[in-house]
C-alpha cells in the first residue's frame, strides 16, 4: 500500500513575539525583547507551506495556541476579567507574563513524538504529545497541542494517542526534534533513531546550556509506541555541541527515508554510533557528514544549516530545503554546493525566507511534525488542515486581515491584541473544520 510523509506545519500565531525564554538557543536570546512582525511570520511559514505543496510534497498545519494564555495566569493567581489578568501578570509577575505570551508553539518539531503503523506492534499511527518539561513557556502547550493532535487524527482504529510522560526533569522530553526515522521506503518497516542530550546515570554532561531531554524519556516513548527493539536506537548528542548551542538533535542533523545528513560533532562517539545505525539499517543507509573544516559548528548554528527539511519528491529524487541565511553565509554555501556536486542523493537545494522564525530560533525543520502515513490513514486526517493553492490562498487572505505588522513587547498587554487575536482564531477554527477548538469558544 503507497504511503506518503505529511508535512504539519506550525502557524505562527497574531501575538508573535521575542521573549528569548530559552537557555541554549542563542538566535532566540539574542532576539529577546525586539518588535516582531507577526504578520510577516505567518506569511512567510504559509509560503514556504505553499512551496512543498508545489513541489508535491503532502502539506498541513497545525493552528496556533491562544496567547496570551489567561488560563494558566488565572490557575496562579491572577483573578479578575481579562484585562485585569493581562494588567497584573504582566506588572507583577513580568517573566511569567512573558512565558505565557511565548510564540514558541510554532515549532511543531517539538509537538509530539510519531510513530508510523509499518514500525508499531499494533499497526497503528503513535503520537505522544511532549512534556517539553525543561521549560516553563514550552511546558504549558502540551494540553492544547494533544487537543489538536486528537482532533486531526481521530480514528482510534488507525491512530493511537499517549497521554504525555509526566512533566518531571528526569522525563523531559522534547518530541520529534529529537527523533528520526529511517527506512527503505514510506511504508515498509524503519529504524528510529532517538536521540538525547543527557544520561543521568552517566558522564558526560553539557557545562554552559541545560541538555533538555533525557534518555529515560526517549526510551519511554519507544515502548509506549510498541517499536522492536533491533530497531529502536538510542543515542547521545553531543555535550559540546549542547554548549554551542544545538539544543536539539535537528539543529545538527536531519535524516529521511535511506539518507542522513549531519555534522561531524553531532553525537557522542560518532564513529560508533554511525557504525551501530548503520548496522542496523539493512536496508542500506546514505550518511552525508560535513566535517568541521567545512562548517564549522558556529556556522552550522548560526545558520541552521541541519535544520533544514530533506524532500521525497514526486520524481525520485531528494531536495534539501535551507533557510536563506544558508545562502548568505558564503562557507555554508559553497558547501552545499560541494554537497550537490557530490555522490549523494541530494540533487536540488530549495532556499526559504524564514526570518521571523529564524530571529526566535527556530528554522525550517523547527516548523514541521512528520506523520507517515497509508492512504487510508490519510483519508481518516481532518481534511481542513490539509494545503492545496485555494485553501493557502484563503489562509493568506485570513492572515492579512487579523494580523500587525509590528508588535512590541509592551503591546502583548493590550487587551485589544487579545479581543483580536481571539477574533482571528474563531474564525480560523471554521476556515480549517475544527470547531469549539479553544477553551475560549466554549466559555459561556
Amino acid at each position: 500500500m503507497r504511503a506518503v510523509q505529511l508535512n504539519l506545519d506550525g502557524l505562527p500565531g497574531p501575538s508573535h513575539n521575542y521573549a528569548g525564554l530559552a537557555p541554549g538557543n542563542i538566535a532566540s536570546q539574542v532576539s529577546a525583547a525586539t518588535v516582531s512582525n507577526p504578520r510577516a511570520a505567518a506569511l512567510q511559514g504559509l509560503a514556504k507551506m505553499r512551496a512543498l505543496w508545489a513541489l508535491g510534497v503532502p502539506q498541513g498545519l497545525l493552528p496556533p495556541h491562544d496567547r496570551p494564555a489567561l488560563g494558566v495566569l488565572r490557575r496562579i493567581g491572577f483573578g479578575g476579567r481579562d484585562q485585569q489578568v493581562l494588567a497584573r501578570a504582566s506588572r507583577e509577575a513580568p517573566q511569567l507574563f512573558a512565558a505565557c505570551c511565548s510564540a514558541s508553539a510554532m515549532w511543531a518539531a517539538n509537538a509530539a513524538t510519531v510513530s508510523p503503523s509499518a514500525d508499531s506492534a499494533d499497526g497503528r499511527v503513535h503520537f505522544t504529545p511532549a512534556n517539553l518539561a525543561g521549560n516553563l513557556h514550552r511546558a504549558i502547550e502540551t494540553p492544547f497541542t494533544a487537543r489538536v493532535l486528537q482532533r486531526i487524527f481521530a480514528d482510534p482504529a488507525r491512530f493511537a494517542h499517549h497521554q504525555p510522560l509526566p512533566a518531571l526533569e528526569a522525563l523531559g522530553d522534547e518530541g520529534a526534534a529529537n527523533h528520526t526515522r529511517l527506512c527503505p521506503a514510506y511504508g515498509e518497516p524503519g529504524v528510529e533513531l532517538f536521540v538525547y542530550g543527557r544520561d543521568d546515570a552517566v558522564a558526560p554532561a553539557p557545562q554552559r546550556f541545560p541538555a533538555r531531554q533525557s534518555r529515560e524519556a526517549s526510551a519511554a516513548v519507544a515502548r509506549l509506541h510498541g517499536l522492536a527493539p533491533g530497531r529502536t536506537l538510542l543515542r547521545q548528542q553531543l555535550p559540546e555541541a549542547i554548549d554551542a548551542g544545538v539544543f536539539h538533535n535537528d539543529v545538527i542533523a536531519v535524516g529521511d527515508r535511506d539518507l542522513l545528513f549531519l555534522h561531524q560533532r553531532a553525537f557522542l562517539d560518532q564513529g560508533a554510533a554511525l557504525t551501530r545505525l548503520r548496522e542496523a539499517c539493512s536496508f542500506g543507509l546514505h550518511v552525508v557528514e560535513l566535517s568541521e573544516a567545512a562548517v564549522s559548528l558556529a556556522e552550522a548554528v548560526s545558520t541552521y544549516l541541519f535544520n533544514s527539511q530533506l524532500l521525497a519528491l514526486a520524481d525520485g529524487t531528494t531536495a534539501l530545503l535551507v533557510p536563506v541565511e544558508c545562502a548568505e553565509t558564503p562557507r555554508v554555501w559553497a558547501a552545499l554546493q560541494a554537497l550537490l556536486a557530490g555522490d549523494n542523493p541530494i540533487s536540488r537545494v530549495e532556499v526559504v525566507n524564514l526570518r521571523q522564525s529564524m530571529r526566535n530560533g527556530g528554522g525550517p525543520a523547527c516548523l514541521r511534525l512528520r506523520v507517515e502515513l497509508s492512504e487510508t490513514e490519510l483519508a481518516a486526517v481532518a481534511p481542513g488542515v490539509l494545503c492545496n493553492g485555494r485553501h493557502l490562498e484563503r489562509l493568506e487572505d485570513w492572515v492579512r486581515r487579523h494580523y500587525r505588522d509590528r508588535l512590541a513587547p509592551a503591546e502583548l498587554a493590550d487587551p485589544a491584541l487579545l479581543q483580536e487575536s481571539r477574533v482571528a482564531l474563531d474564525e480560523l477554527t471554521t476556515i480549517l473544520g475544527l470547531p469549539a477548538l479553544y477553551d475560549f469558544q466554549n466559555e459561556a
